[in-house]
């Protein structure tokens, strides 16, 4: 993953200025590839549009991605008699490619593209971009699986977009409901901090830059859209599903082990008042709970798994004890990074080493509960040295969590980044906790109109 990005937190959300400037508010991005026959009325429908509805100066931007037939030649056709379209030529195809190539050198504010086949309704063209007129969003993406959305295709299509949108959220966590709709749009300012993060140039481009975008806590917005399947479609399903799963794998394991930079991509809180922490009221308290139920349960089951495997040769008390040592070292590692969003190697050893004294604790409870049922049974059977050690697990956790939050893995943010009075590039975490605020917005169909927001 490259890190090679500004430093310095993002600024706070501001509404853009409207007639600052020459640039276009919209620059439009629409990635091609041999599409000599659906360019023309593509751009000539989407211009239409715009000049109808968009309040405010627009652009569109064909992207040429290295095509063979005469898409160049419409495309410059396009451009000399259209003054508010320009045509891009590259030499390499990929849809991500070509987006990166246009956004990083536009001199808009609002960044978007669309498909050529316009599949997507444009009346909801507005709606996605007015958040982030705004300031109320960082990027904004259609979406077909919305329950209001309006959406026409074939079993097959819909199966592998719910598939593949089931893997993005049982892999990568991510809450975003439709990856790879065609149909997006992003600040600029938020654009030239995460696109040199972004490392694919094809069709997973999209995906990394939403999953990336939400783990540093951006806005999402999502609008709902009318959408119908086109038969003509030539994506190469099969090649495009590998290329993604791949994509996953790797994304996937760079956020497992902090190599992101994404504290790069934290703005600092806004006037919204779920952004603000009351005092004497701790914050996350129910989200790490979340965390650490999961966590426990799947280590308890470890744990006992273990502690089986190891009592077929070991007295109860050597078995038990491995088994907690082990399975409290995968506790501790899966707490710093799922519970309490610890990234990077940063103090990893020093948790490990309090985590063991938590360990320490574990142990002389469980270790005193198999201690007296062997003085009162005698010699109990396996199932009741289970009980007895399910119990005692139950009674550590509560304060296994309390040293885990107060001690291995304390809030170290300042007072003023507490209240969210910090501003500017002092306003991030410290390193070794660079989790920021979480908040992905759902389907929000009641957006601010841009034309209201002057």
């Amino acid at each position: 993953m490259r890190t090679d990005t500004p430093w310095g937190a993002l600024p706070a959300r501001e509404h853009l200025p409207v007639g600052a400037d020459t640039a276009p508010m919209l620059d439009v991005t629409i990635p091609v590839h041999n599409e000599e026959r659906d360019l023309e009325p593509c751009v000539r429908r989407l211009h239409d549009h715009l000049a109808r509805t968009f309040p405010y100066s627009f652009r569109i931007t064909v992207a040429d991605n290295a095509s063979t037939d005469r898409t160049a030649e419409v495309a410059a056709r396009l451009e000399a008699t259209m003054p508010r379209v320009r045509a891009c030529r590259l030499e390499e195809k990929g849809r991500g490619r070509a987006l990166r190539a246009v956004w990083s050198h536009s001199d808009a504010p609002v960044l978007a593209y669309m498909d050529v086949d316009l599949s997507t309704d444009l009346n909801a063209l507005l709606p996605l971009v007015a958040p982030l007129i705004s300031g109320h969003s960082d990027l904004a993406i259609g979406s077909r699986l919305a329950r209001s959305s309006r959406v026409v295709r074939g079993p097959k299509r819909e199966f592998i977009s719910r598939a593949y949108n089931l893997i993005l959220k049982s892999s990568l966590s991510a809450r975003f409901s439709d990856a790879q709709c065609g149909f997006k749009a992003i600040r600029r300012d938020v654009a030239e901090r995460l696109l040199p993060m972004v490392e694919d140039s094809g069709w997973f481009f999209d995906t990394e830059l939403l999953v990336l975008a939400e783990r540093a806590g951006l806005r999402i917005h999502e609008v709902p859209v009318d959408w119908v399947d086109d038969p003509d479609s030539r994506v190469r399903i099969v090649s495009t599903a590998v290329e993604d799963l791949k994509g996953v794998w790797r994304v996937g394991r760079a956020l497992a082990m902090g190599a992101l930079p994404l504290d790069r991509l934290v703005r600092p809180f806004g006037d919204d008042p779920r952004d603000r922490r009351i005092g004497g009221v701790p914050g996350g308290l129910a989200r790490q709970l979340v965390g650490f139920c999961f966590v426990g349960a799947l280590s308890t089951l470890f744990y006992l798994l273990l502690y089986s495997l190891f009592r077929a040769t070991l007295c109860p008390q050597l078995a038990n004890a491995a088994a907690l040592l082990v399975s409290a070292v995968a506790n501790t590692a899966a707490n710093r990074r799922l519970t309490f969003g610890v990234r990077g190697r940063d103090r990893a050893a020093r948790h490990q080493a309090q985590g063991l004294v938590v360990f320490a604790i574990g142990l002389a409870l469980t270790s005193g509960s198999l201690a007296a049922l062997d003085a009162a049974a005698g010699s109990p059977s396996h199932s009741t040295e289970l009980a007895v050690l399910i119990a005692a697990n139950l009674a550590a956790t509560v304060l296994r969590f309390l040293l885990l939050r107060a001690w291995v893995f304390p809030d170290r943010r300042t007072p003023a980044e507490t209240h969210g009075h910090t501003a500017g590039a002092d306003s991030h975490e410290s390193p070794d906790r660079a989790e920021s605020p979480d908040r992905t917005d759902r389907v929000d169909t009641h957006a601010p109109d841009p034309r209201n927001a002057r």
